[in-house]
């Protein structure tokens, strides 16, 4: 059958897709992407098929980047709706659309804030399953703030409304099929739809070919330590304060000018191969991004969460509650907090213990070879 898997161009969002369409691949089924352009071409192995949406205005990118850097809490996650997740869904729809009608696919596989690709499958009346590659929007982090779920709500209702479609709830969420790259390990027990679908991470087929100085790896044990693409260039003070507290070994990810004088065990670089860095590390600190706790937890590694904004604060929340790790502040790091953290997880069995118990899950709910399967079943 032929799958077309619709994403935003965020690189967080279309990696795990390479994983799930290699699996389907190997199964003999034709896959496509749709996408914008470079942002996500670059992001697909060579050969991949993208049907493009366009680029996206490069003014807008940076304007969006920059004000992300800004945003924190729930201002944050408006900024999300308001700033680019209803304008991408605008602009995605018809464009996904002609995609459908040329490239005739079976079943569509949607990015959870991806909704135009779910809009334009609903239009269309193609079979669509919704790929989530975080779990924060599944386990209602807003309950707490009536006013803000309501609001987003009433985005959803307007995109419908623009589509010249029947109204429902969750739009965002597709009825057949919720394919959810976590487990109940890690995300905890809170109520879901009938139809989500946990299969864990999916990376085995990611590149990953950053080139890197094995040679020159600091003693163990050793800690990764990442703020994500989006959040290194405004990490200076936590970087500064990393440096200061721990003790370990320490492979910083970060712009190497933030660090100017980095001490004998601290490693700084720009770029890492991750995936092939964690089997080398002993803990990840990191801003609590899905990917990077979900892979660093697939290796069975503790975690030192300091979340920044988006979904962040509720997967940090997430690894505490399992006990696979601490959160720590990210506005105002002290060298103590952070080193202390960082002290426990290495030191303290019960961190290493749960980490591994949530490996186990991923393991066990299967992952890319799994999500192929249940996208195989959608109908």
């Amino acid at each position: 059958m032929k799958v077309l898997f619709v994403v935003p161009p965020l690189t967080g969002h279309v990696n795990p897709t390479v994983s799930i369409a290699a699996a389907l691949g190997a199964r003999g089924h034709d896959v496509a992407w749709a996408g914008h352009g470079e942002r996500v071409a670059s992001l697909l192995p060579a050969g991949a098929r993208l049907e493009s949406l366009g680029e996206l205005p490069g003014d807008v990118v940076t304007a969006i980047a920059e004000r992300s850097k800004r945003v924190r809490g729930l201002e944050s996650v408006q900024f999300l709706w308001q700033d680019f997740l209803v304008p991408l869904a605008r602009q995605m729809r018809p464009a996904v659309e002609q995609v459908i009608r040329a490239y005739r696919p079976d079943v569509i596989v949607a990015d959870q804030q991806a909704v135009g690709g779910a809009l334009a499958a609903r239009r269309l009346g193609v079979p669509w399953a919704t790929l989530c590659t975080t779990t924060a929007a599944l386990v209602e982090p807003l309950a707490g703030f009536p006013k803000v779920k309501a609001w987003i709500d009433g985005q959803l209702v307007a995109l419908q409304d623009q589509a010249e479609l029947p109204v429902v709830e969750n739009a965002d969420l597709s009825p057949s099929r919720v394919i959810v790259l976590s487990t109940r390990a890690l995300a905890g027990d809170a109520p879901v739809p009938p139809q989500v679908e946990w299969v864990g991470p999916a990376f085995s087929d990611r590149p990953d070919d950053a080139p890197f100085p094995w040679e020159a790896l600091p003693p163990a044990p050793r800690v990764l330590v990442s703020l994500g693409t989006v959040s290194a260039e405004r990490g200076a003070p936590f970087y500064a304060a990393v440096v200061a507290g721990v003790r370990a070994g320490a492979i910083l990810v970060a712009p190497p000018e933030l660090v100017p004088s980095p001490p004998p065990n601290v490693l700084v670089r720009a770029r890492v191969p991750q995936l092939a860095l964690l089997r080398h590390v002993d803990a990840v600190v990191t801003h609590a991004g899905h990917n990077t706790v979900c892979e660093s937890l697939a290796h069975g590694l503790p975690l030192v969460c300091a979340p920044i904004r988006d979904d962040q604060p509720v997967i940090a929340g997430q690894v505490q509650a399992a006990g696979a790790g601490l959160r720590v502040r990210f506005a105002h790091p002290s060298p103590d907090s952070i080193g202390g953290a960082v002290a426990r997880v290495l030191g303290e069995p019960a961190f290493r213990a749960a980490a591994e118990r949530i490996r186990r899950s991923f393991v066990e709910a299967g992952g890319a070879a799994r999500a192929a399967g249940l996208v195989e079943a959608v109908s």
